[in-house]
């Protein structure tokens, strides 16, 4: 059965007198375990799609199910239960939290969702991904390929099924993005998630199992 399954997505927004059909009749099934690119210039729809595969955003017409449950027939509550349970976010702006640590930073989910030992998951993840002699350091004083890091121990440390990822080099020098993105894979080989990577870069959707092209809000190849 495919973690995802979508049929019929279309994404149509106003446009002054007209309408911009930002994605439109979108069919896509992802297998468990697979790691799929998705491929296509600037405005071609690329992180619409990753926001309406998340329940992000809401589309104009069409379905998405996640994991068997169908995205749009729940409210938005349910929705954010269900990527609480079962989805890992790494972006191109880190998204992490000022205010805290790094290690405050990835005990944040575990502590909402009641874990009882977030403290210790958070230190291991951590010295996973490299970082056990950053703990304490708020982003503010973290390299930028170091903040992707406590991005991606936030995101592994739930034990997502499926990891979205959009650009996640984006912000980074070759040399630290190259480093970003081996890890990502060793990660996403580790545990066994299903990993929906969006990137202009050939040779990185190379490395995925499966790519798809997005053009003009259609997928152009698969």
């Amino acid at each position: 059965m495919p973690i995802i399954r979508v049929k019929g997505l279309s994404k149509i927004v106003p446009n002054g007198t007209d309408t911009l059909a930002i994605l439109q009749d979108i069919d896509l099934e992802v297998m468990r375990g697979e790691a799929l690119a998705v491929l296509g210039p600037s405005g071609s729809g690329k992180s619409t799609l990753l926001g309406l595969l998340a329940g992000l955003d809401t589309p104009s017409s069409g379905s998405v199910e996640l994991d068997g449950h169908d995205l749009f027939a729940i409210d938005e509550d349910g929705r954010a239960a269900l990527r609480a349970s079962l989805l890992g976010f790494v972006f191109q702006s880190f998204h992490l939290l000022s205010a805290l640590s790094a290690q405050e930073n990835v005990m944040l989910p575990l502590e909402l969702s009641g874990s009882p030992n977030a403290q210790e998951l958070a230190v291991a993840m951590l010295g996973r991904v490299g970082l056990s002699a950053r703990l304490k350091h708020y982003p503010k004083y973290l390299s930028g390929g170091e903040q992707q890091r406590v991005a991606l121990a936030r995101a592994f440390v739930m034990q997502p099924k499926l990891l979205l990822a959009d650009e996640p080099t984006g912000n980074l020098d070759a040399a630290t993005g190259a480093a970003i993105i081996d890890l990502i894979f060793a990660l996403n080989a580790e545990h066994g998630t299903t990993l929906i990577l969006v990137t202009h870069d050939e040779m990185l959707a190379r490395r995925c199992t499966r790519q798809i092209r997005l053009a003009n809000g259609r997928i152009e190849s698969a």
